[in-house]
């Protein structure tokens, strides 16, 4: 399901003293199959926009197109559940929000709450469950008789039991460890792939964001900054450092040995396995003893 953000601006509390214009003219096109990354600082307009993807937030000017359903704030709308069963959203911590006694009734809660029978629900709980790497007989348990990381991951299958066609991910690897964080990117990419899923990445983590999005979008004081691929993004670093963003460490690290040996690489680099090759492309030319 393709979504189109289109000159879109947002003002919180409007026509109130406390007034707060949050982002503007941001157009951003979301095709089908897209792992987009959405990156900036605390304040750039990052979770607004998040929050417009399923119509949580209707835009004051511009348009939002979701499939087949246009958002205004002229158009009063109505019957939003479908667009936010298409669309569902995995927020920072999630596992906050587990609240049912058992494992099972809290993945079965979204579906049913759809309109999905308990017995549907049931099996899409199941299937959810392995998809997140637990087993089975956790259905059963309480979510809060588990560690950190399983109720992440029974979260997380609670909104793929809605059966989304676009999963939206708001620092989803908030509080894990490294191992933590890339266990439940590997994941999330994983089923992107195999379940044919558009994917939203709001991220802080460059490298995340260089090594799993086709597209990124940099947000800045509320308006689109700059958008492409990562090469594109990353292949010009100093623009990122002066809005105080960070780069990837392999991006870093390149830059160090183009600085020391004074050359340029023929790529950006955005793993390692592409950093070494271009390493051996200099060794092999006596650049590098």
């Amino acid at each position: 399901m393709d979504i189109s953000l289109q000159d879109v601006e947002y003002r919180y509390q409007v026509k109130t003293p406390f007034e707060r214009l949050a982002i503007r003219n941001v157009s951003i096109d979301i095709p089908t199959g897209t792992f987009m990354a959405l990156i900036g600082h605390t304040g750039s307009g990052k979770s607004t926009v998040l929050q417009h993807l399923n119509a949580l937030l209707k835009p004051t000017e511009g348009k939002v197109v979701i499939g087949d359903r246009v958002i205004t704030s002229e158009k009063k709308q109505k019957n939003l559940k479908e667009v936010r069963q298409k669309v569902g959203i995995v927020f920072q911590f999630p596992e906050h929000q587990l609240f049912e006694e058992t494992v099972e009734k809290d993945i079965c809660f979204g579906p049913m709450n759809f309109g999905v029978s308990e017995e549907e629900a049931k099996k899409r709980a199941l299937a959810a469950i392995k998809q997140v790497g637990l087993s089975e007989e956790i259905l059963g348990k309480s979510p809060f008789d588990l560690s950190g990381g399983q109720m992440r991951r029974v979260a997380i299958a609670g909104v793929l039991a809605m059966e989304p066609d676009v999963i939206v991910l708001d620092e989803p690897t908030a509080g894990l460890d490294p191992r933590g964080r890339k266990e439940i990117m590997d994941m999330f990419y994983s089923l992107h792939q195999t379940r044919g899923l558009s994917t939203v990445l709001v991220t802080h983590s460059m490298e995340d964001a260089s090594r799993y999005a086709d597209q990124i979008v940099i947000m800045h004081h509320g308006e689109v900054y700059e958008k492409g691929t990562p090469k594109e993004i990353f292949s010009s670093p100093e623009g990122l450092l002066k809005l105080g963003l960070d780069v990837p460490e392999v991006v870093r690290f390149q830059q160090k040995i183009e600085r020391s040996f004074n050359t340029r690489f023929s790529r950006t680099c955005l793993t390692m396995e592409e950093l070494t090759e271009e390493i051996a492309l200099l060794v092999k030319r006596g650049a590098v003893k």
